[in-house]
């Protein structure tokens, strides 16, 4: 959430101790490094399924912001947390939801990681994603409803994760020839979710690549002709974690 300017960071939080309680653990956990690095971030899995949680080549930065429901912009560390790559293997307990998935992971790095952290507000761009006008043209879906296949882009998630999408697609430049494939170019903005909406979504969009058009052109009229959303430019306090140490080897499991 954007707050108010200030001239210094605003302090939120004393560092995270290394042995900081989240509460239920993960069944079994498997962490290590990578055998093979995959490249930027876009190129990693991080998948949940009812059974567990699996992460491949993931770097750390990546994990701590999925952890933290935060993007990678708000991760703020030394230069190695963006680069290593690590594999995670966890079994979660029957009928986990995701909140305490997340409350697993973030013990999970803490206690193998050692790490510690404090969280400020920096001011900084950001986008918000905040319902249009005219009111949202989707509606969550039921839990436990299959994936559809639909034409077009597609994407089921919650708002936070399209937030969290809409900020690779809005890195993404003009491309002087739509038949070449465009990615996203890092700095990312931060987009943050301000929709008020609850639940899981579904739905598939009509983009196409367009000559000298950049991802945030592009998306700006998806959102608000096919989705009722759209994103507003501001600049002021956005919460940042900053981590202070952590370890580049995890703990044995």
């Amino acid at each position: 959430m954007l707050c108010a300017m200030r001239a210094l960071p605003l302090l939120l939080c004393l560092a995270l101790p290394a042995t900081i309680t989240f509460g239920q653990a993960f069944e079994v956990a498997s962490v290590r490094p990578s055998q093979h690095s995959a490249g930027p971030d876009y190129n990693n899995q991080i998948v949940y399924t009812p059974a567990g949680f699996t992460a491949r080549d993931t770097t750390l930065q990546r994990l701590i912001a999925e952890a933290w429901r935060l993007q990678l912009s708000q991760v703020i560390g030394p230069g190695w947390l963006s680069k290593n790559e690590y594999d995670i293997e966890a079994r979660v307990p029957e009928a986990a939801a995701s909140d305490q998935i997340a409350l697993m992971l973030k013990g999970l790095l803490a206690d193998r990681f050692g790490l510690k952290m404090h969280t400020e507000s920096r001011s900084m761009r950001a986008y918000v994603l905040v319902v249009a006008q005219g009111g949202p043209k989707i509606h969550p879906v039921s839990p436990g409803t299959e994936a559809a296949v639909r034409p077009g882009s597609h994407f089921r998630g919650d708002m936070r994760q399209f937030a969290d999408l809409l900020a690779v697609q809005f890195s993404i430049p003009a491309s002087s020839d739509p038949r070449v494939p465009s990615i996203g170019l890092g700095p990312q903005i931060p987009v943050l979710n301000e929709t008020g909406l609850e639940g899981t979504y579904e739905f598939s969009v009509d983009i196409k690549p367009e000559l000298n058009t950049d991802g945030f052109t592009a998306w700006s009229r998806v959102l608000e002709d096919q989705l009722g959303l759209k994103v507003e430019n501001r600049k002021g306090g956005v919460k940042v974690l900053v981590v202070d140490d952590a370890a580049k080897i995890p703990t044995e499991n």
